[in-house]
């Protein structure tokens, strides 16, 4: 039996309330939102970030989003966000209150953005531009998953850049995009100072996120049926996400 669909569902999150000071760290796609063939095409509960909001209220505060998009893309789907978050792969991060977590990160070089651009154009694939990396999407074309893999692999060798993968998808950042980082730098602030921490996710990149709540303390809960290695527990979907929330 696979590792992740062994792994028990976690105790009710009133249970955990119950001792003590909680902090909640959650992915955006394949979490809060099921993913779509197209990133643009994700349906979003027209009320979801309120939802967000009220269980941040819960948490006094406690709760940030840490996903692989774009701030500006997250915001473009869920409203304006006064809660703590990260993007890129937890790279850019902002407080609640809106003020940057660390330096604002560069985006890719212009020679790097025109290849992957060409390399999408010329294999059918979904380029997504993104503030401070690009990614190729071949969730359409899964027959080029190794030749887009290798192709990302060694733009990143020629400059300096770090590849994330993900579910039918390879993407260029900076050095040093982790959701661990992010977890990290929201958990040495309040009000996140001193809370028991999990983190909710249901990729690979997740995994840093669950490694990051482990040094504090915490545990991941890994979504869907995806193998993890460093979740303690999983919900199967995200439905079973928000009904766990209660949102």
């Amino acid at each position: 039996m696979d590792r992740s669909t062994a792994l028990p569902p976690p105790p009710p999150m009133g249970t955990l309330l119950s001792q003590g000071s909680l902090a909640v760290f959650l992915d955006f796609d394949g979490t809060l939102v099921e993913i779509a063939p197209d990133p643009d095409a994700i349906v979003v509960p027209p009320d979801l970030g309120d939802r967000l909001r009220s269980l941040r209220d819960r948490l006094e505060g406690r709760l940030a989003l840490v996903s692989g998009r774009a701030l500006d893309d997250v915001e473009r789907h869920l409203g304006r966000l006064d809660l703590a978050r990260a993007g890129s792969h937890g790279l850019d991060r902002i407080y609640a209150d809106g003020r940057p977590a660390g330096e604002m990160p560069e985006p890719l070089p212009d020679e790097v953005i025109a290849k992957l651009r060409s390399f999408a154009r010329d294999h059918g694939l979904r380029y997504e531009p993104k503030a401070h990396g690009g990614a190729l999407h071949y969730r359409q074309r899964l027959q080029c998953e190794k030749q887009a893999q290798a192709f990302v692999a060694d733009l990143a060798a020629a400059h300096g850049l770090a590849v994330k993968r993900g579910k039918a998808v390879a993407e260029l950042v900076r050095p040093g995009a982790s959701k661990r980082g992010a977890v990290e730098a929201f958990m040495e602030e309040p009000p996140f100072i001193g809370a028991m921490p999990l983190f909710i996710g249901d990729d690979v990149t997740d995994e840093d996120g669950f490694a990051g709540v482990a040094d504090y303390g915490g545990f991941g809960i890994a979504v869907g049926e995806r193998h993890s290695e460093r979740a303690r527990y999983r919900l199967d979907n995200v439905a079973a996400v928000h009904h766990w929330l209660e949102i």
